[in-house]
């Protein structure tokens, strides 16, 4: 088992900044990916990023590209999401997942089936 824990969520203008934190703790494994999701009201669950965590190698969704980042700090088993320039369109609840599946492509990363562990998600709301 794999427990993911979020935070980092809240209440920001048009244009402004937010780091999400997701610290992984549980059963550990040598090849695994982290990755965000996103899903607002009535909407499907969206991926936002992901990241490998051996090598570092990243996966970004369009609609985010320039505007958020998403790294690693392998000491303290967290990935963060660097959420900068946020629009109104990016409120959503926002989800931290895991895979260990071995195999990491992007099309491997974008599918939420793919993750076997979720976090409890954290609200964004982005006011204009």
């Amino acid at each position: 088992q794999v427990q993911l824990v979020e935070s980092g969520g809240g209440l920001v203008q048009a244009g402004g900044s937010l780091r999400l934190s997701c610290a992984a703790s549980g059963r550990t494994f040598s090849s695994y990916a982290m990755g965000w999701f996103r899903q607002a009201p009535g909407k499907e669950r969206e991926f936002v990023a992901a990241i490998i965590w051996s090598g570092g190698r990243t996966y970004v969704a369009d609609s985010v590209k320039g505007r958020f980042t998403i790294s690693r700090d392998n000491a303290k088993n967290t990935v963060y999401l660097q959420m900068n320039s946020l629009k109104p369109e990016d409120t959503a609840v926002y989800y931290c997942a895991f895979q260990s599946r071995g195999f990491y492509t992007y099309n491997d990363c974008v599918l939420p089936g793919r993750y076997e562990y979720w976090g409890q998600g954290t609200q964004v709301t982005v006011s204009s």
